[in-house]
């Protein structure tokens, strides 16, 4: 079922057009990226390497910049690094020869560089108990686990309270209990602080947990965003309870599916039309009579489709 969208309220990031081509001679890796995140939104990358999908989110970061198109956050264009932007990446990039809180604190003096030591430490403590590590301040990173040093990574972006979170598969080299460990803390802070977050994943699973809604890319050269998934299960999801949701594995099987068929495929169109198309809006499993769950769906697109 196909219909108009109309935007609710105004995007808190808008990007619009954005394209990545390192070579004049090369085909872009993605073009014409186009979305949209509303405030205190969770939003999942998903797509196969080579996409893009790293480099959109340093282009978010304000560590790289695009070939064209403009990406906008809170009214202004991002131009460059900035406080208001946390980046968490695969490596947790800690300093060695600083401690755990020394690595907070960092952080914490750039954002208030009048702070006295003691609110600098009182400011980091709390988000250091947020990701469960009290009590470990005083260690260096070689003596914690790599799960241990991703949660101090996240503490850290947290503390300087920046107004979007961006996440490269930070927990894509952690066994599958520490991850599941640090999903439950994220979303946790994330509920508390109504933190605004872009995060790419490989783990369809982790997405359907964490995001409100999934973003699907196609492969790349020329990749696009193909899919705008709609998370259809409550947002206070847990992970001992949303593999009983039937909901659940629909919502599943439209990703995997995908990624093993559908994003070879779309490529394949989009070379041979050499048109581009607005992703679809898709809420897997719903029937067509149900309307669009939630007073803030998604407005990225002027289509909408229920599967």
């Amino acid at each position: 079922m196909l219909n108009e969208t109309t935007s609710r309220t105004p995007a808190f990031v808008k990007v619009e057009g954005l394209t990545k081509r390192y070579r004049p001679d090369l085909p872009p890796v993605f073009e014409d990226i186009s979305f949209s995140i509303q405030r205190g939104e969770f939003v999942c990358v998903i797509g196969h390497s080579g996409c893009g999908k790293s480099t959109i989110l340093n282009i978010l970061a304000g560590l790289d910049e695009a070939s064209s198109g403009t990406v906008v956050m809170g009214g202004r264009e991002i131009s460059g690094p900035s406080l208001d932007r946390g980046v968490v990446f695969q490596n947790h990039a800690l300093l060695p020869w600083m401690t755990v809180d020394q690595n907070i604190a960092f952080a914490v003096r750039s954002r208030h560089p009048d702070w006295s030591k003691a609110q600098v430490a009182e400011h980091g403590k709390r988000f250091l108990e947020m990701v469960g590590l009290k009590g470990a301040g005083q260690k260096k990173p070689s003596e914690l686990s790599g799960g241990m040093k991703q949660r101090v990574g996240i503490a850290r972006a947290f503390s300087v309270e920046p107004q979007m979170l961006l996440l490269d598969e930070p927990f894509g080299a952690l066994d599958a209990l520490t991850r599941g460990v640090i999903q439950d803390e994220l979303l946790s802070i994330c509920s508390a602080t109504q933190q605004t977050v872009y995060m790419i994943t490989h783990d369809v699973d982790e997405a359907i947990l964490l995001a409100d809604k999934i973003m699907l890319m196609s492969n790349g050269p020329h990749a696009r965003i193909a899919e705008i998934v709609v998370n259809t299960l409550p947002r206070d999801r847990s992970r001992e309870t949303i593999h009983h949701d039937p909901q659940f594995y629909r919502i599943r099987n439209h990703l995997v599916d995908f990624l093993v068929r559908r994003s070879k495929t779309i490529q394949e169109q989009n070379a041979q039309s050499g048109t581009l198309t607005d992703p679809l809006i898709v809420y897997p499993g719903l029937p067509d009579d149900s309307p669009p769950p939630g007073p803030d769906s998604p407005s990225d697109s002027k289509l909408r489709i229920v599967a």
